[in-house]
This record gives structure tokens, sequence and C-alpha cells, in this order.
């Protein structure tokens, strides 16, 4: 009896398990889904959580990953406003947002044929863009005149526009140049422009730098001719002070001239004596005769 009652719960858990199975659907964290009956998409599924559907043929779900997926096109020649081939692939990041959109606009939801699309789509906006800038806005010598950021730009509106248009329930979240090029045909001339370019650039700075230089050069001649000419003053006003006291003094020692020469052996003396010093001197010699005198006169002479 105990045997029966087991079969028949373990009976009882397996349909249950089944009918879940039948009836139920888990749409996880990273993806969205679609829920078709009879073929045609009839509901879609955006957050994660179990759902409850009706059973094959008459309803099934299909799963989308709805993180961004990246894609790159091929590595495609167009022509610049001026004329010249430019070889370009740029890279975009895109994800399904409409899964009932998706559904049927690409056959089953299949993910290589919206590439193909995003292809064909990415073409087209780039052919246009590139057409519009000149060569020196993708390559050039000098670093500010390059325009990646506004090229990108245009081609990512341009790709969101005609991706509104057809309604393909997807979107595209960044777009960037990947890789650009030059034919084997172009690539002389174009680095024969860049060195032309580059020289141009390089005279110029040459050019600001003797400038420059002679801006200082001048504003340092200005200010030693103003140092020289205030020095110059400062040396006349100490000469004619000089002259001034010593014609005082002229006038003094005229009126007594053994008295002039006198002081001015002692003066003469006294910067001899400054220091400690050993003299050894003909004292005949002025202004050392003074110790001549000093000899002759002292006590016990």
């Amino acid at each position: 009896m105990k045997r029966n009652v087991l079969t028949v719960l373990i009976g009882a858990l397996l349909i249950l398990i089944f009918a879940l199975l039948l009836f139920t659907f888990q749409v996880r964290q990273t993806e969205i889904a679609v829920v078709t009956t009879f073929g045609r998409p009839t509901r879609q599924i955006l957050e994660p959580n179990l759902y409850l559907k009706w059973p094959w043929p008459i309803q099934k779900v299909y799963k989308f990953d709805r993180r961004i997926q990246n894609f790159e096109d091929k590595f495609t020649e167009d022509l610049t406003a001026d004329n010249n081939p430019l070889l370009t692939m740029v890279y975009v990041g895109w994800r399904i947002t409409d899964p009932q959109t998706f559904f049927p606009k690409f056959a089953g939801g299949s993910v290589p044929a919206a590439e193909r699309m995003l292809e064909n789509i990415l073409r087209s906006a780039k052919s246009a863009v590139v057409g519009r800038h000149p060569l020196g806005d993708f390559v050039n010598a000098d670093p500010a005149a390059l325009k990646f950021d506004q090229i990108e730009a245009e081609i990512l509106a341009q790709v969101r526009a005609q991706l509104q248009t057809n309604d393909c329930g997807l979107s595209i979240e960044f777009l960037g140049i990947k890789k650009l090029g030059l034919p084997e045909s172009v690539t002389q001339t174009v680095f024969e422009r860049m060195t032309s370019e580059r020289k141009v650039l390089a005279d110029q700075l040459e050019s600001e730098g003797q400038a420059e230089a002679a801006r200082i050069r001048s504003a340092a001649e200005r200010a030693a001719a103003e140092l020289l000419s205030a020095a110059e003053a400062e040396a006349r006003r100490i000469r004619g002070e000089g002259e001034a006291v010593a014609a005082q003094t002229l006038a003094v020692f005229q009126q007594n001239p053994e008295l002039a020469n006198f002081l001015l052996r002692l003066e003469t003396l006294e910067a001899a004596l400054k220091e400690r010093t050993t003299l050894i001197f003909d004292q005949r010699t002025p202004p050392f005769d003074l110790f001549q005198n000093l000899w002759t006169n002292a006590p016990g002479r």
C-alpha cells in the first residue's frame, strides 16, 4: 500500500513538472523574449521573471540577448569631399529594444540578418559623411585639425535616423571609427602634403620664436640703456658733489700749503697702517719722513 502511495506521489510530481514545462517559461536578467501565437508575435517580455504560456503548437517563446552586441563593418573605400579615396572601418554597439518588432522584421529574429542590414546602413551613412569632409579632417599633421568626434557623431545620427525610419526594433548605443587607410596610389601624395604642412607649421613656429626673441632682446636693451643712463646720472651727481667739496678744501689748502701737505701725508700714513703691518721703509720718503722728525725730536735724543 505504501509503495502504491509513493508511486502516485512521484507520478503526480512528474505530471506537475511536465505541466510547468509546458505552461511556463523563464526570462533571465540578460534576456528579453517574444511570445508567438500560431506563429504571429502577440506579446513581448522585457523584464526577467517566470511567465505563463500555452503549450506548443499554440504558443512558442523566442528569447534574445538584451545586452549590447558589437559589430564591425567591412574596410571599404569612399571618396572625400576633395576627391581623395579613403579606406574606413567603423564599429557599433547595438541592442534589441523591441523584440515584438525585431522578430518578424528579420525572419524569426535572426541576428545575422540584422547585422547584414546594419552593414548596409553603415556603408550608406559612412559614404555620405565621408563625402562631406575633406581628407584633412581624417589625416592631418596638426592634431587640432582632425574632426573624428564630429564625423563619428554625424555617422551615428544618420544610422539612427535610418533605423527609426525602417522601424527595426533595435537601437545603436555607440559608434566609432576603428580603422583608416589610404590606397597605395595616393599614399605618397598624402605623405608629401603632410610633410609640406609640417614644414609650414615649423616655419610659422620659427618665425614666432624669432619675433619673441627680438621682443625680449629689445626689452633687455631698453632696460640696460635705462640702467646705464641712471648710473651715469648718479655718477655725475657724485662727481659734482666731490668737485664741490674738493673746491672748498682747495681754498683752505691754498691759504696754508704746509698744513695741507702735512694732512695729506697723515692720511696716506693712516691708510698704510690700517691693518697690522710690519713696514720696512726709507724714512726720507714721504710720508714716512714724518717718522724721521718724530725720531729726531724723541726724548733722550
